[in-house]
């Protein structure tokens, strides 16, 4: 019984420093595991305080980075604007050395007197087309006189100069009962001239009147017509008008002629023409001494089936004189014709008898009475043969066209 008793114990003693281990690695576990949770928790709190970090390193590199950004395009923008003033001040410039640089192809000089509601009217028919081109197509207003409204109506104008004649000789005329406006009108003429030619120095001279209005292309072709007279000595002038371009008589808008005949109402004059005619401009009636042929010495003159001016004034130096019969139905162009495409070699000297000689031919020719109903029945260009000049004037009269006959044409 006693060793049974003693062999307990010893089991118990066993058994409780088995237990006693046990709990104590039980412990020593436990306190591993705290120790490591606790590092765990510090090292969670560590990267949850380095994230946080991070997190807020990065909102302020984001805040940065949409500053930046917007400082680029703020940037941008401003280069943008910039770029686009430098441009701008790149074109201006090189517009102002082009300007400067470039040789006008003629100066236009509208020559006024004391009608400033007609000026006004062919300042803003001129202007129109001129504005575009201005620099090529300088435009000049010459008065003849004192009238306060004229004067007035031309300086109310940036887009022109303006000149003023002022003669206070008296007028002399060379036949009793004669107008003294002629006389008057001679004086401004050659005084504007030399002005344009002499005082500014142009080579070329477009001279209009304060009652005209002006085609679309009325520039082109003045611009196509000056080669020409550059080329062809044999030129003396070229016209935008027409005496007989009335509406039932014309329709090609493209044609050209050379005349023997000197149209004026618009024209285009080289300084070396003036330089000959200036010293010995006449003292009155200049357009009919311009169709001399001891001024025009056999040269020619430029002008268009259909008229590129169109003259209003019924009322002037004239007195309307045949206004409604021959001036009022008068066809304007009203075709944008491309004369830079043109070829216009068919009036120089050397070619321009061939051409009309062509043109003659494939003319229709009418023949005796009742030539007007003959020749309205005609489609196409008609042939009208006439003897002399009473027989040309009879013939005129028939159709309604001018009867003027100056110096044997």
């Amino acid at each position: 019984m006693a060793k049974v008793f003693c062999d307990f114990r010893f089991l118990l003693l066993v058994a409780a420093g088995v237990f006693i281990y046990i709990q104590m690695r039980l412990f020593a576990t436990q306190s591993e595991y705290a120790d490591r949770l606790a590092a765990a928790i510090e090292a969670e709190n560590h990267c949850t305080s380095q994230t946080r970090s991070l997190i807020d390193q990065i909102s302020l590199q984001q805040g940065r980075i949409v500053a930046l950004e917007e400082e680029r395009k703020r940037r941008d923008q401003e280069c943008g604007q910039m770029k686009s003033l430098v441009q701008d001040l790149e074109r201006k410039d090189l517009q102002r050395l082009i300007d400067k640089m470039q040789v006008p192809v003629a100066a236009v000089v509208i020559m006024a007197c004391n009608r400033a509601d007609y000026l006004e009217r062919t300042i803003n028919s001129v202007l129109k087309y001129q504005r575009p081109i201005s620099s090529r197509y300088p435009l000049f207003v010459s008065q003849d006189g004192s009238n306060p409204n004229v004067k007035s109506k031309a300086l109310s104008y940036d887009q022109l100069s303006y000149m003023q004649h002022l003669d206070f000789e008296p007028v002399q005329t060379e036949r009793p009962g004669e107008l003294t406006a002629y006389y008057k009108i001679a004086r401004h003429y050659k005084w504007a001239l030399d002005q344009l030619f002499y005082k500014h120095n142009f080579s070329r001279v477009i001279i209009l009147e304060d009652d005209m209005e002006i085609a679309p292309d009325f520039f082109d072709y003045f611009e196509a017509a000056a080669s020409l007279l550059e080329k062809d000595k044999s030129i003396m002038a070229v016209s935008s008008w027409n005496d007989n371009g009335q509406k039932q008589f014309v329709h090609d808008p493209y044609e050209l002629y050379r005349s023997d005949f000197f149209p004026g109402l618009g024209w285009m004059l080289a300084r070396s023409t003036w330089n000959e005619l200036s010293p010995k401009w006449p003292k009155a009636y200049w357009d009919d001494w311009l169709r001399l042929k001891e001024n025009h010495k056999g040269r020619q003159f430029i002008r268009p089936e259909v008229c590129r001016t169109y003259n209003f004034g019924e009322h002037g130096s004239s007195l309307g004189q045949f206004f409604k019969q021959y001036l009022e139905p008068i066809k304007l162009n009203d075709v944008k014709v491309d004369w830079k495409l043109m070829d216009l070699s068919y009036l120089l000297e050397d070619k321009y008898s061939m051409h009309f000689a062509n043109v003659i031919k494939k003319a229709t020719p009418v023949y005796g009475a009742d030539m007007v109903l003959k020749a309205s029945n005609i489609d196409g260009n008609v042939r009208i043969k006439y003897k002399d000049q009473s027989d040309f004037e009879n013939i005129a009269h028939q159709f309604g066209i001018f009867q003027e006959w100056k110096d044997g044409e």
